[in-house]
């Protein structure tokens, strides 16, 4: 018989956000462990329910909804994506720049597939959504992380990106707001990653999916492709966090700026996008409802609302925690806190994330899976309620007592 071994390809592709301590948390579960996750920012487990207009919206178009559409998208869907980058002030954004997908990971392969050859390098940030990282190298390129400054609110270190540019670097990629950090970048900061592109001739990719869920109401979202109409951007978008529905997977992506220079690129994407014929067409039945309608997430994000509150409280509890600091969040549902690794004997973040969990049944992630550089972070998804998020603290700060690594 023949066996099959893995490919070349998958080599240097990892993606730990789903890697061994996922793989022991389903073990346990699976012999009647009760788990509580604090690893996937998928709301819907957690209570937080997809507006009903959005359900009865996607119902009443299930009959219609049949048959595969045009490779990009439906038309009434691609027309509210592209009122939305004009309220965004996106430009140069016509109804063919629009491609819907399922989910916004999907297009996330598709355009570093579309891309890429054996060598061409992507600027990805550290930490980042390690999906970046692996479809970069899945594609048979390379990703060079520039480095996030904690120090610094984790925005993007300018003078590191710099650094790390070479006549190998295709484009770059941020991620705006932030995961695994929360952070909402400035505008000051993307006219900075903009001029830096402009200089090298770089492609901007900006990962948005968070941009409806900024935190205390003081904070305001700016696109990077609004800012530089001179450069070609990609953005990439969806519904499956602000409204609740990752399971419905909506997602989309605009390009947007100058394209003349991009032309081959396009036609790419052009034949990428029809090889999987479409996205799935009740999901693209609904955008228009979605962008268009009330902002349900909205009271979600003011004092009093469960993210806000929620935000607080674990913002407050790490730090209450010795030898655990944590940088405020402003968007988004993640924090990423810092731990004194000669403190508690720290060398190996995943494995202590693994006897976390063996120890007292919480899952998160070690910072190294969103290739951080250091054993020193983790990450939590603080979409729990305020008593299961007291409880993961409390039996964190008890695990940390008589933890070491030696």
């Amino acid at each position: 018989m023949k066996t099959f071994e893995k490919s070349h390809k998958l080599d240097n592709v990892c993606y730990d956000v789903r890697g061994p301590v996922v793989d022991e948390a389903n073990r346990m579960m699976d012999a009647g462990v009760q788990i509580l996750k604090l690893n996937i920012g998928n709301p819907a487990p957690f209570g937080f329910t997809a507006p009903q207009e959005i359900i009865e919206d996607m119902a009443y178009n299930l009959r219609v909804s049949e048959g595969y559409s045009d490779s990009k998208g439906i038309f009434p869907a691609r027309k509210a994506i592209m009122q939305y980058c004009q309220n965004k002030h996106i430009p140069n954004v016509g109804i063919n720049d629009i491609y819907t997908g399922n989910g916004a990971s999907e297009l996330i392969t598709m355009c570093m597939q579309g891309l890429l050859d054996n060598g061409d390098e992507v600027l990805v940030p550290a930490p980042d959504y390690p999906l970046w990282t692996a479809s970069v190298n899945l594609a048979g390129g390379k990703a060079v992380h520039y480095i996030c400054d904690e120090q610094a609110n984790w925005f993007p270190d300018i003078a590191d990106i710099r650094s790390k540019v070479t006549e190998h670097t295709k484009a770059i990629v941020i991620i705006n707001p932030n995961n695994p950090t929360g952070v909402l970048y400035p505008k000051e900061v993307l006219e900075d990653i903009a001029a830096v592109a402009r200089e090298f001739g770089l492609i901007i990719f900006s990962d948005e999916i968070y941009d409806r869920l900024v935190l205390d109401g003081e904070g305001e979202h700016v696109s990077i492709a609004s800012l530089c109409p001179d450069l070609f951007c990609i953005t990439l978008n969806g519904l499956s966090k602000s409204h609740r529905i990752a399971g419905f997977r909506v997602g989309w992506m605009c390009l947007s700026g100058e394209k003349s220079h991009v032309k081959g690129y396009i036609e790419g994407l052009n034949m990428l996008s029809s090889m999987r014929l479409c996205s799935n067409v009740p999901a693209q039945s609904i955008v228009q409802t979605a962008l268009g309608g009330f902002q349900s997430a909205d009271e979600l994000l003011l004092p009093g609302g469960r993210i806000y509150e929620q935000r607080n409280f674990i913002y407050k509890a790490l730090n209450d925690i010795p030898g655990i600091t944590a940088v405020k969040p402003q968007a988004a549902f993640y924090i990423f806190p810092k731990i004194d690794t000669e403190k508690y004997h720290i060398r190996n973040d995943e494995q202590m994330m693994l006897d976390f969990l063996r120890q007292q049944h919480v899952l998160m992630v070690a910072g190294t899976g969103f290739n951080w550089h250091e054993p020193d972070h983790f990450r939590i998804v603080y979409l729990p309620r305020i008593a299961e998020l007291e409880e993961a603290m409390n039996k964190f700060e008890l695990f940390l007592k008589n933890y070491r690594q030696y």
